[in-house]
């Protein structure tokens, strides 16, 4: 067996253990490529990696928010799931990187469309994977009185008509159930006010870091749409960004738009503007639902998701797909994807 004797420089970007050369009839040529890497091999006859042959990497997986609930009064759309993990990457193995799709605005009428999943996976790691979040419910066409928001990473609002309704719960977070929990659930449907053309209000979606508000029943006839959940913030990147808050759902005929989570949940529509708000790309979080009448307004969009990976910047081996932003601080490298993609070890 060879043994290289480092001499304090790095090899392959690892300051040890020293390479061991062992299988007969191997053949290396190495170069010195500077300070970060250190030594590296040119070719390699035999064995493409002598020394550590895994690193850990840091995880922050962000699913697609969910849409809001199409007008006439829609809840508000639940956040996609946030996760986070510490694993280890092996060197020269491919991981595939997923980033979920915010759910497409809706038109009057419609239960918002849920968020796509995202995902880290690859040989020799647990996969990972932040499960999309929930539309926003709708009441139906003045006919229902109230609708579910559905379940997901974050669960969606209630949407709720009139007085006539119940005040149900929200679509459930942390579906699949994760712990710790990667979302939370969507608010209940306030049921309006006691006068006969009273209009009730509807939940917040979920937020990765609180539930989604509820509709409230007063000031009467008509009540306020619900606040979206706020989202949870998180310093991978080096500076604290929050992720992941839930939409706002809409209030009644007399309300203003309700808001939207922390970290990029959209507004609850007002009647006057009648659409919701859609939610900051590459947060996951939900869309505002929309108001008006008849069915008039379009809810908005769920957030993209996003994935990240921090790792030390002398392990970084320089190979990716899906075109991630990246950065470093000298000492730590950052691959945020705001698409599909992949990274070698």
């Amino acid at each position: 067996a060879v043994t290289i004797n480092q001499n304090s420089l790095n090899f392959q970007g690892n300051t040890s253990p020293n390479p061991v050369y062992d299988t007969n009839g191997e053949s290396v040529d190495i170069v010195y490529s500077g300070a970060t890497k250190g030594w590296i091999p040119n070719t390699d006859g035999a064995v493409v990696f002598e020394a550590d042959p895994s690193y850990s990497v840091d995880f922050l997986i962000i699913a697609g928010g969910g849409a809001g609930g199409g007008g006439y009064y829609g809840g508000g759309g639940g956040a996609g799931g946030f996760r986070t993990s510490t694993q280890s990457l092996n060197v020269g193995t491919a991981y595939t990187i997923t980033v979920g799709d915010g759910g497409a605005t809706t038109g009057p009428g419609s239960v918002g469309n849920d968020g796509s999943d995202s995902s880290i996976s690859g040989t020799g790691i647990t996969t990972i994977t932040s499960n999309g979040g929930g539309g926003g419910g709708y009441p139906g066409n003045g006919s229902a009185n109230t609708g579910d928001g559905n379940d997901g990473g974050s669960g969606g609002g209630v949407g709720s008509w009139n007085s006539g309704g119940s005040a149900s719960v929200g679509g459930l977070g942390n579906i699949p159930s994760t712990s710790p929990s990667q979302g939370n659930n969507g608010g209940s449907g306030g049921l309006g006010g006691t006068g006969p053309s009273s209009t009730g209000s509807c939940g917040g979606g979920g937020g990765a870091g609180s539930v989604g508000t509820d509709g409230q029943n007063s000031p009467n006839p008509n009540g306020a749409g619900g606040a979206g959940g706020n989202g949870l913030a998180n310093s991978i990147t080096g500076a604290s960004v929050t992720y992941a808050g839930g939409g706002g759902g809409t209030g009644s005929q007399n309300t203003s738009a309700s808001n939207g989570g922390s970290g990029g949940g959209g507004n609850g529509g007002a009647y006057n503007t009648r659409n919701g708000t859609a939610a900051t790309i590459n947060t996951g979080s939900g869309g505002g639902g929309a108001v008006g009448s008849p069915q008039s307004g379009n809810s908005g969009a769920g957030g993209k998701g996003v994935v990240i990976l921090s790792m030390p910047l002398a392990k970084f081996s320089g190979t990716t797909t899906g075109s991630p932003t990246e950065a470093d601080d000298g000492t730590t490298k950052i691959l945020t994807f705001t698409g599909t993609g992949s990274y070698t070890g």
